[in-house]
């Protein structure tokens, strides 16, 4: 059987507009051969989803999601193309879903287009300053800096991170199978996370209560 490169996902995603794993799927099941694989994908549907994926997505619902008896909220916007599909079963579980995954892996943004440019330059500095106190050489630093930048990319965007139900798969692979079984283009609009206390330092007098309370013990 032919080896599946990381080229030849790319150029078949290129080609059908799948997801990366159901493009590797597709390659392996079909011993690396690109048309075959193409093929396989059209017969799943997943090619498909490509096309509709730039159709206009206005209906859809947001929903709440609560963990941990309070602890963390997620509220998150997600749209499909008509209100029939925003009522079904499938696409309600879907939403459920990214609402938990949002509160278990906390995302910053939706895709890599909405981070700030100055928040990525300032990232980029920081790695570059990094890769130069590691020792690395001036002429592969740019390179080293690069493969940082895709893995924050994909720590914070939500489309890029790894389902937290199913890791073979991102979020944005999540999408594209919905697509293509819903038969409907949908999109994640926004979501807010919150997390009890986050961002709050404690009260003065509720620290030294609590060290009182060890003292005591």
């Amino acid at each position: 059987m032919a080896g599946v490169t990381a080229a030849m996902v790319k150029e078949l995603r290129e080609k059908t507009g799948a997801g990366m794993m159901d493009c590797k799927k597709a390659l392996t099941a079909k011993e690396g051969d690109l048309d075959k694989a193409v093929a396989y994908l059209r017969e799943k549907g997943l090619a498909a989803a490509a096309k509709k994926a730039g159709r206009t997505a206005a209906e859809g619902i947001v929903d709440a999601y609560i963990h941990m008896g309070g602890r963390i909220g997620v509220l998150v916007e997600v749209n499909c193309e008509t209100d029939f599909v925003a009522k079904t079963d499938e696409f309600q579980e879907l939403v459920r879903d990214i609402a938990m995954h949002i509160a278990a892996a906390a995302p910053q943004y939706v895709s890599r287009d909405e981070v700030p440019e100055d928040v990525l330059e300032k990232e980029k500095d920081i790695f570059r300053a990094s890769a130069l106190n590691e020792g690395k050489p001036e002429h592969i630093v740019d390179k080293i800096v690069e493969g940082r930048i895709e893995k924050f990319f994909k720590d914070i965007c939500l489309l890029e991170q790894p389902f937290v139900k199913d890791p073979d798969k991102t979020v944005q692979d999540l999408l594209t199978e919905k697509i293509a079984s819903i038969g409907e283009n949908i999109s994640i609009r926004r979501f807010s996370r919150f997390e009890r206390g986050e961002g709050l330092e404690k009260r003065q007098d509720d620290f030294a209560a609590e060290v009182m309370s060890q003292i005591k013990q």
